[in-house]
C-alpha cells in the first residue's frame, strides 16, 4: 500500500496537480468569453475528442500493459508493434478529417467554424500516438518523466489561453500593431482550440526520444494476439467514455438552447472534475500495480485494500466540495451559478466510475473483458435512455440523474459477476458505513444556514475534521507512516 501510495502521489503530481493547473483555466473561460453558449461550444466538442480518442486508442494501452508483463524479455518489441499500429491508424483518421472537415462541421452544426474540427482531429490523433509512450513510462516506473512531459503540456496549453485571451486583447488596446497582423479579436472561443492544438504538437516532439526506444519489427502474429486482447476493451473504452460524455454530445440535438444550458452544465461538472483528478492519478499506479501483484498470494487482500482507501479519499473530496460551496462557486463566473444544485450528484456518479474502476480487476486479470464491455454497454444504454427521454423537458438536471444511475447500474453488476469469477472479500460493510456516514455530515451541512458566511464554513469544517478523525481512528494509523511516526 506504502508503494501504492508513492506512485499514486508521482503521477498526481501530471494528473492532480498538474489537471488542478489546467482546472484553472475553467474560470478564465467562465469570466473571459462573452456568452454562457461559447462555453457551451467547447463543452460539446471536447465531448467529441475525449470519445474519439478511446476510438483510436482501441485499448492497446492495457494491451500493451498485459503482453510486456507476460513476456518481459520482448517489451521493446512489443512495445514497437504497438506503436506502429496506433500510429498507422492515427495517420489514415488525420486524412480522413482534413478531407471531410466541412462536412462533419455541417452536421455537428459549426458550419462556420470547421476549421475546429480539422484542429480537434488532428489534436485527437496525436494524443492517440502519444499514449503508448507515455504507457511504456508507466510500464519502466518512471513516474517522474511521466508528470515532467505531462506538466509541460499543460503548462503550454496554459501559456498559449493567458496570451490569446488575456494579453492579446490588452495589446490591442495600448499597441494593436504588435499583434492585430495574427489576432482576432472576434475569433474568441478559437483560440482556446489553437492553444491546445500548438501545445499538443510540442508535447508529442518532446516524446520522440521515448518513441525511438522501441524495437520496431513487425511482427503481425503479435499484434494480432495484443489485438484479440485489447479490442474488447475498445468497446468497454467507447462505453465507458460515452457514460461520461454522451450526454453532452446528444445535448445540442435535444434542445434548441443547448449550447447555453451545455455551458451551465460544463462549468458546473469542471468544479466535479477534482475527484476525477484523483481517480485518475490513482488509476495510472494502480493498472501496473495490479498486473505486477497478481502473482503474489496477498494479491487480493491487496486489492480489496486498495478499494476500502480509495472510497474513503473519494469521500473526503465529496465532503471538501460540498462544504466549501460558499467558497467554491467562485472559481466560475455567477451567470452560471444556476446549476450548482447539480453538483452533489455529479460528484457522486464520479465515485461510482472510480469504483467501477477498482472492481474492473477480475476481468482484466482473468481475460474476460467482454465482460466490462457489455456493463458499460448497459450503462451507456440506461444514460442514453435518460437523456433522450428527460434532457427536452429537463434539461440538464435529466443528464446528471441518468449518469448517476447508468454508473450505479454498471458498478454494481461489476461487482456481482466479479464476485463469481474471481471472488474478492471487499470490506463492504466499512464501504458502507463510510459512504452513509458521508453523506449524514453533508445532510448536516445542508443546514447549516446562518447569515454569516464565515460561520457557515466554520461549522462545516467541524463536519469536515469529524469525518478525517474517523477515518484516522479506524482505517488509517498515522503511525505506520514513517515521516509522522516520532510526532505521532
Amino acid at each position: 500500500m506504502k508503494s501504492l501510495a508513492k506512485d499514486t502521489a508521482i503521477y498526481g503530481v501530471s494528473s492532480i496537480v498538474g489537471k488542478f493547473l489546467n482546472w484553472l483555466l475553467v474560470p478564465l473561460y467562465t469570466y473571459k468569453l462573452a456568452e454562457i453558449s461559447d462555453y457551451g461550444i467547447v463543452t460539446n466538442l471536447f465531448a467529441w475528442t475525449a470519445l474519439l480518442l478511446v476510438i483510436l486508442t482501441y485499448g492497446m494501452e492495457t494491451g500493451f500493459f498485459r503482453f510486456a508483463n507476460k513476456d518481459p524479455q520482448n517489451y521493446r518489441k512489443i512495445y514497437g508493434n504497438t506503436m506502429i499500429s496506433i500510429g498507422g491508424s492515427s495517420l489514415i483518421f488525420v486524412a480522413l478529417i482534413v478531407l471531410f472537415h466541412q462536412q462533419i462541421a455541417n452536421f455537428l452544426g459549426y458550419q462556420n467554424q470547421s476549421e475546429f474540427i480539422w484542429m480537434l482531429g488532428i489534436i485527437v490523433a496525436m494524443d492517440a500516438f502519444s499514449s503508448i509512450p507515455f504507457a511504456y513510462l508507466r510500464f519502466q516506473k518512471r513516474p517522474i518523466a511521466f508528470a515532467g512531459l505531462k506538466l509541460l503540456y499543460i503548462g503550454l496549453n496554459i501559456a498559449f489561453n493567458l496570451f490569446f485571451l488575456i494579453a492579446c486583447p490588452w495589446l490591442m488596446k495600448v499597441a494593436p500593431d504588435t499583434v492585430s497582423w495574427f489576432y482576432n479579436p472576434d475569433y474568441g472561443v478559437g483560440y482556446i482550440f489553437i492553444s491546445n492544438f500548438i501545445a499538443t504538437a510540442i508535447q508529442t516532439l518532446f516524446l520522440l526520444p521515448i518513441i525511438i526506444q522501441g524495437k520496431f519489427e513487425f511482427d503481425g502474429k503479435l499484434l494480432r494476439q495484443i489485438l484479440n486482447y485489447s479490442l474488447p476493451l475498445l468497446f468497454l473504452g467507447i462505453a465507458g467514455i460515452a457514460n461520461q460524455n454522451l450526454d453532452k454530445i446528444l445535448f445540442k440535438f435535444l434542445r434548441t438552447d443547448a449550447l447555453q444550458q451545455l455551458g451551465i452544465y460544463g462549468a458546473v461538472g469542471k468544479i466535479a472534475m477534482v475527484i476525477m483528478m484523483f481517480t485518475q492519478a490513482f488509476r495510472y499506479a494502480y493498472e501496473p500495480f495490479v498486473f505486477a501483484k497478481n502473482k503474489d498470494a496477498d494479491s487480493k487482500s491487496a486489492y480489496s485494500m486498495a478499494m476500502k482507501y480509495y472510497v474513503i479519499f473519494a469521500l473526503l473530496i465529496f465532503l471538501s466540495v460540498v462544504m466549501y460551496m460558499d467558497i467554491i462557486k467562485h472559481f466560475i463566473a455567477p451567470k452560471y451559478w444556476i446549476g450548482l444544485g447539480i453538483l452533489p450528484i455529479i460528484l457522486f456518479s464520479y465515485i461510482f466510475q472510480g469504483i467501477f474502476f477498482n472492481l474492473s480487476i477480475w476481468y482484466k486479470l482473468t481475460d474476460k473483458n467482454h465482460y466490462g464491455a457489455w456493463f458499460s454497454f448497459i450503462g451507456t444504454a440506461v444514460i442514453l435512455l435518460g437523456n433522450i427521454l428527460f434532457v427536452p423537458k429537463y434539461s440538464y438536471w435529466a443528464s446528471v440523474w441518468s449518469s448517476f444511475v447508468g454508473f450505479f447500474v454498471i458498478m454494481v453488476l461489476s461487482y456481482f459477476f466479479g464476485q463469481k469469477f474471481m471472488p474478492i472479500n471487499y470490506n463492504l460493510k466499512k464501504i458502507a458505513f463510510y459512504i452513509l456516514f458521508a453523506l449524514a455530515l453533508f445532510g448536516i451541512s445542508l443546514l447549516i444556514n446562518t447569515p454569516y458566511v464565515v460561520l457557515n464554513i466554520a461549522l462545516k469544517t467541524v463536519l469536515l475534521v469529524i469525518f478525517a478523525v474517523v477515518v484516522v481512528k479506524k482505517d488509517l494509523p498515522l503511525s505506520e507512516l514513517a515521516f509522522l511516526k516520532k510526532k505521532v
